[in-house]
């Protein structure tokens, strides 16, 4: 019963995350519009039917029922058409996407607005209304990021001795036991012992893990090792050996599936301990996340194959597989009953909605309507062609009507909602998990 309310509350959780993440995002676009003069009717968190609501100046500050988005409505989002009229006009079914979409940015077009549409306002106010929200998406992300690695930190393997392995084994045998005939270890040879921290390798500082395993992989032969034991430095002389070791790759992390090259091998294993990590760390570590993010992203198309097969076939689920909002919140659930500190579970929490927050703010930028990106695009595209018959001295093209592109945008939702459908599937019937 008990893992049972657990799971429930962390979906609950994760639920609130997700709303308080929207609402920043288009807090971000609300913000910037009201301060450039652009009138907004709306502020709305979510989609479907209203289930709470009110009316604040010219504003109607709402939540719906589906938490799968939200929006604000800004007035006069595309230009007028070729007659010039910006007045409100009638919708019909019948009429063609782009006047259907141009309509529905006047429909709530009242006296005196005329001064106060989107359209109007110069091409970097209307990049600074656009980019605000993925960008509140960013800041929020970071937030999270940089309090919970530089508070609560992470685990990781540190310069410190857990044990020392007494005969050299090739990794790539998956075996712990020696056997007769392995010889012994540079590690255990030297008289490294458990509890030892390596502080200097060769006679050169080492504070890190991945300092220190480096400079190991990369020694074959005669070293000296300076530790702590006991308050007081000692210098060891190990006589390192190559051996097969896993692969690593650019950042430092083993390669999957496991390859195996030949290394320098001291034998030991470290400690791993929870620490908090330093502003520059974090730093670093923000960049990797933002790198690996934009990575994923590219990547995307070349998974959706592998994500059809795990619903509808009898393919694995990839750990790296897609994940949507059903399944973010599905891991969240067995988060809470993972056995782990509340400190470790609050920090892999708030590592999901960072990564939440990165996707919102790397997709939104993507430049296609009905994105954030697109109408980013369109805008800088204005500007390049306002400047342009500056400096030729040709007429003012005026601005660039992106309601032109909104049947390519209708293709761009539908291939979205249909890949949103398919992570979905994927989610309920094969989802990812913590393990």
């Amino acid at each position: 019963m008990t893992e049972v309310l657990l799971y429930i509350l962390g979906i609950v959780l994760f639920a609130l995350g997700l709303l308080v993440s929207i609402a920043w995002h288009e807090l971000g676009h609300l913000s910037t519009a009201k301060l450039f003069g652009i009138r907004v009717p709306q502020y709305m968190v979510g989609f479907g039917p209203t289930i709470w609501s009110k009316k604040r100046g010219e504003t109607e500050y709402g939540i719906k029922a589906v938490p799968a988005g939200g929006y604000i409505r800004m007035i006069g989002m595309f230009p007028p058409g070729e007659d010039g009229k910006i007045e409100a006009r009638s919708t019909s079914p019948w009429r063609s996407m782009i006047e259907d979409a141009r309509e529905a940015s006047y429909e709530e077009l009242k006296p005196g607005d005329e001064t106060r549409l989107f359209y109007t306002r110069k091409p970097w106010k209307r990049v600074i209304v656009m980019f605000a929200g993925p960008f509140m998406n960013l800041v929020l992300a970071a937030a999270l990021f940089f309090g919970s690695m530089m508070t609560l930190g992470i685990e990781g393997q540190t310069t410190k001795v857990a044990g020392v392995q007494k005969c050299v084994i090739k990794q790539s045998e998956n075996r712990e036991k020696c056997r007769e005939g392995d010889p012994v270890s540079p590690a255990f040879k030297a008289g490294l012992k458990e509890g030892d921290k390596i502080v200097a390798f060769n006679g050169a500082p080492v504070g890190d893990w991945d300092t220190l395993s480096d400079r190991i992989r990369d020694t074959v032969g005669t070293a000296t090792i300076t530790v702590e034991r006991g308050g007081q430095r000692v210098e060891l002389h190990p006589t390192l050996v190559s051996n097969k070791v896993p692969m690593k790759d650019e950042d430092g992390q083993v390669v999957q599936p496991l390859r195996y090259i030949d290394a320098g091998y001291l034998g030991f294993a470290s400690k791993t301990e929870v620490g908090a990590l330093t502003f520059g760390e974090t730093t670093e570590r923000m960049s990797d996340l933002l790198e690996n993010g934009v990575e994923s992203v590219v990547a995307l198309p070349g998974k959706i194959p592998g994500l059809w097969d795990a619903t509808f076939g009898d393919g694995e689920r990839a750990a790296d597989s897609p994940v949507g909002v059903v399944g973010a919140a599905r891991l969240t659930g067995e988060l809470m009953n993972v056995d782990a500190p509340p400190e470790r579970i609050l920090v892999m929490f708030m590592n999901l909605l960072v990564f939440f927050n990165v996707s919102l703010f790397l997709f939104n930028m993507l430049p296609l309507l009905p994105l954030d990106g697109g109408h980013i695009a369109g805008a800088l595209w204005e500007s390049v062609r306002r400047h342009t018959a500056r400096i030729f001295k040709r007429p003012d093209p005026g601005p660039f009507d992106v309601a032109k592109l909104m049947p390519a945008a209708y293709v761009v939702a539908g291939v979205f909602v249909c890949f949103t459908l398919l992570v979905l599937a994927a989610d309920i019937v094969n989802p990812v998990r913590l393990t």
